[in-house]
């Protein structure tokens, strides 16, 4: 049998250009099809904002040089999409009666002393009045906004920005903010002379300068049409150079100067693309929903690598599956990318092989259907969210994503009858189930009808669970509690490592117990579960109000131990805190803390 999935490893991992050439006809044929029956011909466009703040001019030139970027970065994925196969499919930019490319010009309300990094959405909001003056519908359209918060002195050659730089989007709308200068200029990308001394990234070439803003123009763009970050694998760095999404927003132009091999986009990104309104020119289906449901799920170990397979239903059809493998740490640019097109029943294999060493991870899976949706990583749930662990040696650890498969048919039935998760839990006792994942399953099906325990003060043993225990007082930053579970289905593993209880503890919140002075130690662990991304957290252990103990900054992928004395303590806290950054994501939680005597 190894042998087997060894060959079918084989079969499916070719080198780039013959999995594009494999892949691609397959997806066009299920997405030409489609679009191709009652068809609903769209043009839609992106849109260019130049906003400036109350107490500045826009800078010189900016109208012309915001053109022609535009229309190198239009090149750009034209080039990028008919090399993968999909033809000259690309943005399309909203030309005057002029030829010229229309820039709409806003003037903020406030100096700009007023504005900082985060101040996208006030400035977006002042754009509104003068898009749907000119007809555009904001909600429903691709914006670009240029802020002109750059400070470029000339005489000393130095500059620097504090401006908002970032993006979100789908196939319906999306918005990108970036930052214009008077040195943002197509002309100087193959320039290696003369040098700026850049705020952010020291002193550079005009030409470096040009491939990290015109880049980063491209690479939230990329953002705003609902691409997330991912990096080359490294035979996709052997053939192509680096992936725009990953590092490529730095890499954009490089070519040019003879110092690499430049920025390419991916397959992964290529096939979310290419059924993009803007790209493909096709309104159909665009205000249905993304509601692709992958089940028959079954994962195998191949050593260094593993594959997972499974069916996609979805109206209208998918045509293509997107695994991004994503290492702790980083966020999510270090996140690599394995694709799969769904056969005739809706059947698909993912390979995910570029996994790095030493480290936990998760694989994602998008589905992209024929009309421009595709699942978001936010609403992703824990059936399309698979955690790994990878050994310093390569080797991958399987046993959590193998406990969650286990444990989907009765996390699936936790909402329904009694009887419902009776059933479910009986098949996993009898199918000689992990002890650990037994005894999740136990702990689960409990807390689809939870009733507390006494308090640890009254509590007997010398063992008590604390999610278990009846509390003083309870409180989360975003939803709503219940003990031992999670919310989106999610189960309570970080590091790949399966925890049968917990407490959920977005921040910021506060859980309280009496202990009555008869308990010695706490132990647990601290940290997110694997499936969320995005966030950071402080756990902090309070005794009658004083700290014990506070974990470093948290953040996804880190799994805090701790292990404080209690003795003689009356009331115990633990409060999950935010880390500076606001809550938004602030998933943190409590893996199985417990008392002892």
């Amino acid at each position: 049998m190894f042998a087997l999935l060894v060959g079918l490893a084989g079969a499916l991992r070719a080198a780039p250009a013959d999995e594009i050439s494999t892949k691609v006809p397959q997806a066009r044929a299920i997405l030409d099809a489609w679009q191709a029956k009652d068809p609903e011909a769209v043009q839609k466009k992106l849109h260019i904002v130049y906003w400036t703040p109350s107490d500045r001019e826009p800078s010189p030139r900016y109208a012309e040089r915001l053109g022609a970027i535009l229309e190198n970065i239009r090149d750009f994925y034209s080039k990028e999409m008919r090399r993968l196969g999909f033809g000259p499919r690309t943005i399309r930019l909203d030309y005057g009666d002029d030829g010229k490319m229309k820039v709409h010009l806003v003037k903020g309300r406030q100096p700009y002393s007023h504005y900082e990094v985060q101040s996208g959405g006030e400035i977006r909001n002042e754009c509104l009045t003068t898009l749907r003056a000119a007809g555009i519908d904001p909600e429903r359209e691709t914006i670009v906004i240029f802020c002109n918060m750059s400070n470029w002195d000339p005489a000393k050659r130095t500059i620097s920005q504090n401006s908002p730089y970032y993006a979100s989007g789908s196939n319906r709308q999306g918005t990108a903010w970036q930052v214009d200068s008077p040195i943002l200029d197509l002309d100087s990308l193959a320039a290696k002379e003369p040098r700026v001394k850049d705020g952010q990234y020291g002193d550079i070439s005009i030409g470096r300068y040009n491939s990290i803003f015109i880049g980063g123009v491209c690479h939230e763009l990329g953002h705003a049409l609902s691409l997330p970050h991912n990096k080359q694998r490294p035979d996709e760095q052997e053939a192509f150079g680096t992936a725009l999404m990953g590092s490529g927003n730095r890499s954009y132009g490089e070519d040019l100067r003879g110092e690499g091999k430049g920025s390419f986009l991916t397959l992964a990104h290529g096939l979310r693309l290419a059924s993009h309104p803007i790209f493909c020119g096709s309104g159909k289906g665009i205000d249905l929903p993304a509601n692709a449901v992958v089940d028959e799920v079954k994962i195998h170990n191949l050593g260094q690598s593993f594959t997972l397979s499974g069916r996609v239903t979805a109206n209208p059809p998918a045509y293509a599956v997107i695994g991004y493998m994503d290492p702790e740490g980083g966020g999510d640019y270090d996140a690599t990318t394995c694709t799969a097109i769904p056969d005739g029943e809706g059947r698909f294999t993912l390979e995910a092989n570029a996994l790095a060493a030493g480290k936990a991870g998760v694989l994602r899976l998008v589905v992209c259907q024929a009309n421009g949706a595709a699942n978001s990583f936010a609403s992703a749930t824990s059936r399309i969210i698979y955690p790994y662990k990878v050994a310093k040696n390569g080797h991958v650890d399987l046993s959590a994503v193998q406990a969650q498969l286990e444990l989907v048919p009765l996390i699936n039935a936790l909402d329904g009858s009694a009887d419902e998760v009776g059933a479910a839990l009986s098949k996993i006792e009898s199918g000689g189930a992990d002890p650990v994942v037994l005894e999740t399953a136990r702990v689960l099906a409990e807390s689809a009808r939870f009733q507390a325990g006494p308090a640890p003060a009254q509590a007997e043993g010398e063992l008590c669970h604390l999610p278990d225990a009846a509390m003083k007082s309870s409180r989360v930053g975003y939803g709503r509690f219940t003990p031992n579970r999670l919310p989106e289905g999610m189960l309570f593993i970080c590091e790949s490592k399966l925890f049968p209880r917990g407490l959920y503890a977005h921040a910021r919140s506060s859980h309280v117990w009496d202990l009555g002075g008869k308990w010695q130690s706490l132990s647990g662990h601290a940290g997110f579960p694997d499936v969320r991304r995005g966030g950071s957290c402080v756990f902090v252990v309070l005794a009658d109000g004083k700290e014990l103990w506070r974990s470093p900054k948290t953040e996804p992928g880190s799994l805090r131990p701790f292990k404080v004395d209690v003795s003689g303590v009356q009331s115990l806290e633990l409060r999950v805190e935010d880390a500076g950054d606001g809550i938004s994501s602030d998933w943190g939680c409590w893996f199985d803390p417990q008392l002892r005597r």
